[in-house]
Protein backbone atom coordinates (compact mmCIF):
# COMPACT_ATOMS: atom_id res chain seq x y z
CA UNK A 1 0.00 0.00 0.00
CA UNK A 2 1.24 3.37 -0.79
CA UNK A 3 1.51 6.09 1.37
CA UNK A 4 -1.05 8.42 -0.33
CA UNK A 5 -3.43 5.42 0.22
CA UNK A 6 -2.63 5.38 3.76
CA UNK A 7 -3.08 9.03 4.46
CA UNK A 8 -5.95 8.73 1.93
CA UNK A 9 -7.85 6.32 4.66
CA UNK A 10 -7.00 7.70 7.76
CA UNK A 11 -8.70 10.79 6.37
CA UNK A 12 -11.77 9.02 5.90
CA UNK A 13 -11.63 7.18 9.01
CA UNK A 14 -11.62 10.98 10.54
CA UNK A 15 -14.21 12.21 8.50
CA UNK A 16 -16.45 9.14 10.08
CA UNK A 17 -14.86 10.00 13.78
CA UNK A 18 -16.04 13.44 14.13
CA UNK A 19 -19.85 13.02 13.73
CA UNK A 20 -19.84 10.09 16.25
CA UNK A 21 -17.56 12.14 18.06
CA UNK A 22 -19.95 15.41 17.91
CA UNK A 23 -22.80 13.08 18.66
CA UNK A 24 -21.20 12.05 21.86
CA UNK A 25 -20.33 15.04 22.78
CA UNK A 26 -23.98 16.21 22.37
CA UNK A 27 -25.55 13.59 24.32
CA UNK A 28 -23.31 14.29 27.28
CA UNK A 29 -23.63 17.54 26.83
CA UNK A 30 -27.98 17.13 26.99
CA UNK A 31 -27.73 14.95 30.35
CA UNK A 32 -25.51 17.22 31.95
CA UNK A 33 -27.91 20.30 31.28
CA UNK A 34 -30.98 17.89 32.35
CA UNK A 35 -28.63 17.14 35.47
CA UNK A 36 -27.95 20.70 36.44
CA UNK A 37 -31.97 21.42 35.54
CA UNK A 38 -33.06 18.74 37.80
CA UNK A 39 -31.08 19.62 40.45
CA UNK A 40 -31.87 22.97 40.38
CA UNK A 41 -35.76 22.05 40.04
CA UNK A 42 -34.78 20.05 43.41
CA UNK A 43 -33.10 22.76 45.22
CA UNK A 44 -35.70 25.78 44.11
CA UNK A 45 -38.91 22.88 45.52
CA UNK A 46 -36.57 22.35 48.41
CA UNK A 47 -36.56 26.05 49.33
CA UNK A 48 -40.13 26.47 48.35
CA UNK A 49 -41.18 23.94 50.78
CA UNK A 50 -38.65 25.77 53.60
CA UNK A 51 -40.92 29.47 52.93
CA UNK A 52 -43.10 27.78 53.03
CA UNK A 53 -42.76 25.93 55.96
CA UNK A 54 -41.44 29.11 57.41
CA UNK A 55 -44.29 31.60 56.01
CA UNK A 56 -46.95 28.80 57.99
CA UNK A 57 -45.09 29.36 61.07
CA UNK A 58 -45.12 33.29 60.87
CA UNK A 59 -49.07 32.55 59.95
CA UNK A 60 -49.23 31.27 63.39
CA UNK A 61 -46.85 33.72 65.25
CA UNK A 62 -49.36 36.35 63.75
CA UNK A 63 -52.64 34.62 64.70
CA UNK A 64 -51.01 33.84 68.38
CA UNK A 65 -50.17 37.23 68.59
CA UNK A 66 -53.61 38.60 67.02
CA UNK A 67 -55.22 36.31 69.60
CA UNK A 68 -53.12 37.82 72.51
CA UNK A 69 -53.36 41.37 71.64
CA UNK A 70 -57.06 40.42 71.59
CA UNK A 71 -57.52 39.00 75.35
CA UNK A 72 -55.52 42.18 76.33
CA UNK A 73 -57.77 44.85 74.69
CA UNK A 74 -60.32 42.63 76.55
CA UNK A 75 -59.19 42.53 79.86
CA UNK A 76 -58.01 46.63 79.20
CA UNK A 77 -61.74 47.05 78.09
CA UNK A 78 -62.83 45.17 81.39
CA UNK A 79 -60.80 46.93 83.49
CA UNK A 80 -61.99 50.09 81.86
CA UNK A 81 -65.56 48.93 82.79
CA UNK A 82 -64.52 47.90 86.32
CA UNK A 83 -62.70 51.08 86.97
CA UNK A 84 -66.08 53.60 86.04
CA UNK A 85 -68.49 51.09 87.65
CA UNK A 86 -65.84 51.56 90.74
CA UNK A 87 -65.82 55.30 89.84
CA UNK A 88 -69.88 55.53 89.59
CA UNK A 89 -70.14 53.59 93.05
CA UNK A 90 -67.87 55.64 94.70
CA UNK A 91 -69.68 59.01 93.03
CA UNK A 92 -73.23 57.92 94.40
CA UNK A 93 -71.49 56.85 97.80
CA UNK A 94 -70.42 60.99 98.47
CA UNK A 95 -73.59 61.68 96.65
CA UNK A 96 -75.39 60.09 99.38
CA UNK A 97 -73.01 61.00 102.03
CA UNK A 98 -73.64 64.78 101.13
CA UNK A 99 -77.46 64.62 100.56
CA UNK A 100 -76.82 62.97 104.27
CA UNK A 101 -76.16 65.76 106.01
CA UNK A 102 -78.70 68.46 104.98
CA UNK A 103 -79.71 71.42 107.76
CA UNK A 104 -79.93 75.23 107.34
CA UNK A 105 -80.71 77.73 109.51
CA UNK A 106 -81.30 81.68 108.64
CA UNK A 107 -82.59 84.36 109.92
CA UNK A 108 -84.57 87.61 108.85
CA UNK A 109 -82.15 90.40 108.07
CA UNK A 110 -78.72 89.89 107.09
CA UNK A 111 -77.93 93.08 109.22
CA UNK A 112 -79.60 96.32 110.96
CA UNK A 113 -83.27 95.71 112.24
CA UNK A 114 -86.63 96.83 111.19
CA UNK A 115 -90.06 95.49 109.75
CA UNK A 116 -90.92 92.93 107.02
CA UNK A 117 -94.66 93.55 105.72
CA UNK A 118 -97.42 94.97 106.47
CA UNK A 119 -98.32 93.70 102.29
CA UNK A 120 -101.47 93.52 101.10
CA UNK A 121 -100.82 90.04 99.41
CA UNK A 122 -99.68 86.68 100.71
CA UNK A 123 -95.91 86.61 100.57
CA UNK A 124 -92.72 84.05 100.83
CA UNK A 125 -90.46 85.22 103.48
CA UNK A 126 -86.65 85.56 102.28
CA UNK A 127 -84.33 85.57 105.03
CA UNK A 128 -81.43 86.99 103.70
CA UNK A 129 -78.74 86.09 106.97
CA UNK A 130 -77.65 81.95 106.23
CA UNK A 131 -75.82 80.54 109.32
CA UNK A 132 -75.91 77.49 108.27
CA UNK A 133 -76.62 76.20 105.00
CA UNK A 134 -74.98 72.22 104.75
CA UNK A 135 -76.09 70.75 101.59
CA UNK A 136 -77.28 74.35 99.77
CA UNK A 137 -80.67 72.80 99.73
CA UNK A 138 -82.01 76.27 101.01
CA UNK A 139 -82.25 79.17 98.79
CA UNK A 140 -81.42 82.40 100.08
CA UNK A 141 -82.71 84.51 97.09
CA UNK A 142 -86.46 82.70 97.54
CA UNK A 143 -86.39 81.91 100.79
CA UNK A 144 -87.69 78.22 99.63
CA UNK A 145 -85.69 75.01 101.02
CA UNK A 146 -86.14 72.01 98.32
CA UNK A 147 -85.41 68.60 99.32
CA UNK A 148 -82.66 66.80 97.78
CA UNK A 149 -83.14 63.66 99.25
CA UNK A 150 -86.66 61.04 99.91
CA UNK A 151 -86.53 61.72 104.09
CA UNK A 152 -87.94 62.92 107.29
CA UNK A 153 -86.82 66.36 108.14
CA UNK A 154 -87.48 68.51 110.78
CA UNK A 155 -88.51 72.82 110.51
CA UNK A 156 -89.18 75.39 113.05
CA UNK A 157 -90.28 79.09 112.47
CA UNK A 158 -89.79 81.73 115.18
CA UNK A 159 -91.18 85.30 114.52
CA UNK A 160 -90.73 88.45 116.52
CA UNK A 161 -93.59 91.36 116.40
CA UNK A 162 -94.73 94.65 117.68
CA UNK A 163 -97.43 97.48 118.16
CA UNK A 164 -100.88 96.61 117.38
CA UNK A 165 -100.21 94.98 114.19
CA UNK A 166 -100.74 90.88 114.01
CA UNK A 167 -97.75 88.97 113.35
CA UNK A 168 -96.78 85.39 112.68
CA UNK A 169 -95.73 82.90 109.41
CA UNK A 170 -96.82 80.22 108.22
CA UNK A 171 -94.84 76.61 107.34
CA UNK A 172 -96.31 75.60 104.09
CA UNK A 173 -95.13 72.22 102.09
CA UNK A 174 -95.76 72.50 98.34
CA UNK A 175 -99.02 74.27 98.57
CA UNK A 176 -99.86 72.71 101.54
CA UNK A 177 -100.18 74.78 104.81
CA UNK A 178 -98.67 72.58 107.44
CA UNK A 179 -98.12 74.94 110.64
CA UNK A 180 -98.28 78.78 111.75
CA UNK A 181 -96.53 80.64 114.59
CA UNK A 182 -98.84 83.62 114.89
CA UNK A 183 -99.53 86.50 117.81
CA UNK A 184 -101.76 89.23 117.92
CA UNK A 185 -100.30 91.76 120.26
CA UNK A 186 -101.55 95.30 121.22
CA UNK A 187 -98.73 96.41 122.70
CA UNK A 188 -95.11 95.52 123.08
CA UNK A 189 -92.80 92.34 121.28
CA UNK A 190 -94.41 88.80 121.07
CA UNK A 191 -93.36 86.30 119.65
CA UNK A 192 -94.92 83.40 117.50
CA UNK A 193 -93.24 80.07 117.18
CA UNK A 194 -94.54 76.21 115.75
CA UNK A 195 -92.49 73.13 114.15
CA UNK A 196 -92.75 70.11 111.89
CA UNK A 197 -91.71 67.10 111.42
CA UNK A 198 -92.25 66.26 107.31
CA UNK A 199 -91.77 63.59 104.82
CA UNK A 200 -90.12 64.47 102.11
CA UNK A 201 -89.76 63.66 98.64
CA UNK A 202 -86.95 65.21 96.03
CA UNK A 203 -87.93 68.20 94.87
CA UNK A 204 -90.49 69.31 97.54
CA UNK A 205 -90.16 72.58 98.31
CA UNK A 206 -90.55 74.09 102.07
CA UNK A 207 -91.01 78.17 102.83
CA UNK A 208 -92.66 80.80 105.07
CA UNK A 209 -95.16 82.81 104.16
CA UNK A 210 -96.25 86.14 105.56
CA UNK A 211 -99.92 86.67 105.51
CA UNK A 212 -101.12 89.99 103.98
CA UNK A 213 -101.98 92.98 106.76
CA UNK A 214 -99.53 90.62 109.03
CA UNK A 215 -95.59 91.99 110.08
CA UNK A 216 -92.71 90.48 111.42
CA UNK A 217 -89.43 92.33 113.05
CA UNK A 218 -85.57 91.00 113.56
CA UNK A 219 -82.88 93.68 114.67
CA UNK A 220 -79.00 92.58 115.56
CA UNK A 221 -79.37 89.47 117.74
CA UNK A 222 -82.12 87.53 114.85
CA UNK A 223 -85.40 86.99 116.35
CA UNK A 224 -87.25 85.96 113.57
CA UNK A 225 -85.54 82.31 112.33
CA UNK A 226 -86.42 80.05 109.62
CA UNK A 227 -84.37 76.55 110.60
CA UNK A 228 -84.43 73.18 109.07
CA UNK A 229 -82.57 69.49 108.61
CA UNK A 230 -82.93 65.86 107.86
CA UNK A 231 -83.83 63.29 110.14
CA UNK A 232 -83.02 60.17 108.49
CA UNK A 233 -83.67 59.51 104.57
CA UNK A 234 -86.30 56.67 103.51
Amino acid sequence: MTVIQQVSGNRMKIIMFFPLLLLVCSVSADQTVTEVQQSNTQDINAVLRELTASLAVQNERITVLQRENQEQAANLENQKTELQSQKTEIDELKRELQVKQVAFSASLLGQGHGDTGPYNIDTTVIFKRVVTNIGNAYNPHTGIFTAPVRGVYHFELHMLGHGDIQTGGVLFKNGELICIGYEAPTSGRVSGSNGASLLLEVGDQVFVLLHAKTRIYDNQNHHTTFSGHLIFTM
